[in-house]
């Protein structure tokens, strides 16, 4: 019996591989000469609420109608393939169905792997011309997949009691509909992913993908800008480009969401500048700065940065409504835990607000001095010009400058939702609402911080064995 099962198993891997062999036409060429990096990182992420936020013409569509084809082909090469697959593709309306999504489905689509198709509307002969109801899609392990078409306008009605395998939602759906769907794919175990340009400003879709504020380890997302698509010529990106205002721009070219307010830190991407936590050479540690609150949220980050001027951010503590002896104690544990440096009587420096240093009608003690009574000596002579500081931050998000980039640990959550949501007022302030990382931040940056000293004992072996460390982390 398991000699059967073998060759079975053997049988169906040589399918597959004739499969892969065959003529596939434009999908067989898809990011072979030329390389598409966030299509690609799209289609290997193993999350099973995976979302492309991009502008126009930046290759979101194609990763989408791809991902359908291989998943329903049973061809995918980043996951598990099996038969018998029955999917969605969503769209806002019939007429945006047939122009975009099922227009770029059948792009791709080989007629060989054609099983049927049946219309709403025009001819099965010429499907491009009408509106496709279903596709059936012949699977390399001897079953037929089916490819269904539904559009939003149908209302929620229309997506109930379907088992899905997956949902594939080109551009926004209203919330009703994306909950469905949710509930469509849960029987299977199957999955949901997005390829839209946030043209709805701040939706639902901003607070549960881009944000996720409900923590759900299943979410991811990736942005994708004119500058990521290798198909798309300068040229053209920069008549695109003039022709676009700044709120239409931040939407249109890097795909992020806005409200009338752009982004001050549109440079900031998570998928570059967030790494998972690794262990820090301790000489590497460099300061904490904290941006004080009692009400509001206290924020203190731990900063360290690594012989070649790369900055890292590796700890976070944020809290408010605590006194000063809860946030003494909660940044000196996080030291302990880390190994922080201290002087030679034991006790942690760090920056802090010059507001700090100010005594008030409420306390004898200006917060400045309740740290320094607690072991915590800190500095309050930082720099707080706020557009200096914007610009020295941006220099270090932007890779490639000649300067230092930077990373922040994965568990600093609220520093990364801050990047995220920090967007300009009216003039050339920003809001000054849930900006205390953000602040603590540019007082570090303009305290010049400098790339580590190797310390003697370490070997020309071992320090290049560290730096491989942190390449491998961050790649770079």
């Amino acid at each position: 019996m398991l000699r059967e099962e073998l060759l079975e198993r053997l049988a169906e891997v040589e399918r597959e591989l004739k499969a892969r062999r065959a003529d596939g036409g434009k999908i067989a060429a898809y990011n072979k000469k030329k390389r598409h990096k966030k299509q690609l990182a799209f289609h290997k992420c193993k999350k099973r609420n995976r979302w492309v936020f991009g502008g126009n013409r930046s290759g979101k569509t194609e990763c989408g109608a791809v991902e359908c084809l291989w998943i329903l082909r049973g061809i995918h090469p980043y996951r598990k393939n099996r038969k018998d697959v029955f999917g969605w593709a969503v769209s806002l309306s019939t007429q945006v169905q047939r122009d975009v999504a099922q227009a770029k489905i059948l792009s791709y689509l080989p007629k060989s792997w054609i099983a049927g198709i049946t219309m709403l509307s025009g001819r099965k002969d010429s499907p491009a011309g009408g509106v496709v109801d279903q596709i059936k899609i012949k699977n390399v392990f001897g079953g037929i997949s089916t490819l269904g078409f539904k559009s939003c306008d149908q209302g929620r009605e229309k997506f109930q009691g379907s088992s899905l395998d997956f949902v594939w939602f080109d551009e926004e759906p209203p919330r009703d509909i994306y909950e469905e769907c949710l509930m469509r794919v849960m029987d299977r175990r199957g999955e949901i992913f997005g390829t839209m340009t946030p043209l709805k400003g701040k939706t639902f879709i901003y607070n549960e993908i881009f944000l996720n504020r409900r923590k759900n380890p299943e979410v991811w997302h990736e942005f994708m800008t004119w500058e990521d698509n290798p198909f798309l010529s300068k040229k053209e990106a920069k008549l695109l480009e003039g022709a676009l205002d700044g709120t239409s721009l931040d939407a249109r070219k890097y795909g992020r969401f806005s409200e009338g307010a752009g982004l001050v830190y549109p440079e900031f991407e998570e998928s570059v500048h967030v790494i998972p936590p690794f262990h820090i050479p301790p000489e590497w540690q460099d300061n904490i700065s904290i941006d004080p609150g009692l009400n509001n949220p206290l924020s203190a980050h731990w900063y360290c940065v690594d012989w070649d001027g790369n900055i890292y951010v590796v700890a976070e503590h944020f809290a408010a409504g605590k006194d000063i002896d809860f946030h003494a104690g909660a940044i000196k544990e996080i030291s302990r835990k880390l190994g922080w440096k201290t002087d030679g009587r034991g006790r942690l420096c760090a920056l802090i607000d010059s507001a700090a240093g100010q005594r008030t009608l409420a306390s004898p003690k200006s917060v400045a001095e309740l740290f320094y009574e607690r072991g915590i000596l800190v500095d309050t002579n930082v720099n707080k010009d706020v557009f200096s500081g914007i610009s020295r931050v941006k220099s270090y998000l932007k890779r490639g400058n000649g300067e230092g980039d930077i990373y922040i640990f994965s568990t600093c959550v609220n520093m990364i939702e801050e990047f995220k949501t920090y967007v300009w007022a009216d003039g050339d302030a920003p809001k000054k609402t849930d900006d205390h990382c953000m602040d603590e931040l540019r007082y570090y940056i303009m305290s010049r911080p400098k790339p580590a000293d190797k310390r003697e004992e370490i070997s020309a072996i071992a320090a290049d064995k560290l730096r491989r460390i942190r390449r491998k982390k961050t790649g770079r």
